[in-house]
């Protein structure tokens, strides 16, 4: 199968600190490890695999990539049992049927001159038979992607809920970019499309998917960056309340809880707080709003016995 050509509208010409500011004007505040990827990613024109725990900014980072560079986001969610009619295409069968049915009506007319059943058949022949064809094509999200004459951001998310057999047929769109549909042929891309599959760790992605992408890591981030973060996403929050909801929370990581506070997490956390009218952090407000950072009743039993000392200290790391 020959390799499709295709035309890139790439922001490979911006720096890695153009690409930074980008993103934290529409909201996403990263580092110059996540600025690098997408780079990089922009320049060799290779799909990004983020990696890391749930509620980081995996999704959040391809959803900001689509807002800055003006490109329509398409977003494939993955689950176990997805095949390719629900992420490539399908045929549109209920327009399918019409055409049939006016075919039938047109039937008569296309034989009524012809002598003979061989004359017959080529007269159905010549007929504009578009049974199988684009416009009985319904596409999904993959070839969609493919198909934009603009461009267009690609999120196949959650990658690594789905089987290893829709794994290996995600090498081939991501190597050459286009798809061979059996009644038509193939259809290939214009534009390059901008490619980000995330994955929680919940299975290991195969090493042939693996390279062909680039590989980005979120971890849960530093109070410093955590801040800033939560000064763009709830910038009405108290400074000293932030700085202490922050050092809260990065402690309360350090416990041996069923699934720690995310970033959004912390986000929720600190616009209830406002909703709330908290000026100062204190055990009695931290036990009546745990339930907004952990999600596990198991792990608000764990950290209840913590909250003092947790308090104590997020208030002495912030003096």
């Amino acid at each position: 199968m020959a390799k499709a050509k295709l035309s890139s509208t790439n922001k490979s010409k911006e720096s890695i600190e153009e690409i930074q500011a980008n993103f934290e004007r529409e909201g996403y505040i990263c580092n110059s490890h996540i600025a690098t990827a997408i780079y990089l990613s922009q320049a060799l024109e290779k799909p990004i695999l983020v990696e890391g725990p749930p509620g980081v900014g995996k999704t959040e980072l391809a959803k900001a990539t689509s807002t800055w560079m003006k490109k329509p986001l398409i977003r494939l969610q993955c689950y176990e049992g997805l095949d390719e009619a629900k992420a490539l295409y399908e045929w549109k069968y209920g327009k399918q049927l019409l055409y049939t049915q006016v075919l039938k009506d047109k039937l008569n007319d296309i034989i009524s001159d012809t002598i003979g059943l061989e004359e017959s058949l080529e007269s159905l022949h010549d007929f504009d038979d578009i049974f199988f064809s684009e416009k009985f094509l319904e596409p999904r999200p993959l070839l969609k992607a493919i198909n934009s004459n603009e461009g267009s951001v690609l999120l196949i998310d959650e990658i690594d809920k789905s089987d290893d057999e829709f794994e290996a047929f995600l090498l081939e769109i991501l190597s050459d970019y286009q798809v061979s549909v059996p009644e038509i042929g193939t259809i290939s891309g214009k534009v390059r499309p901008v490619v980000f599959l995330t994955s929680n760790n919940t299975r290991e992605i195969g090493d042939a998917l693996k390279r062909r992408c680039l590989h980005l890591y979120i971890p849960f981030p530093d109070s410093t960056l955590e801040e800033k973060i939560i000064i763009s996403r709830v910038p009405e929050l108290d400074k000293k309340l932030r700085m202490h909801l922050v050092s809260f929370v990065q402690n309360l990581r350090e416990l041996d809880l069923k699934k720690v506070p995310s970033v959004s997490e912390t986000i929720d956390w600190g616009k209830s707080l406002v909703l709330l009218n908290i000026k100062t952090l204190d055990p009695v407000i931290v036990r009546e709003t745990l339930n907004v950072l952990l999600k596990f009743q198991s792990d608000i039993d764990t950290a209840d016995s913590e909250i003092e000392a947790l308090v104590r200290v997020s208030l002495n790391e912030t003096k």
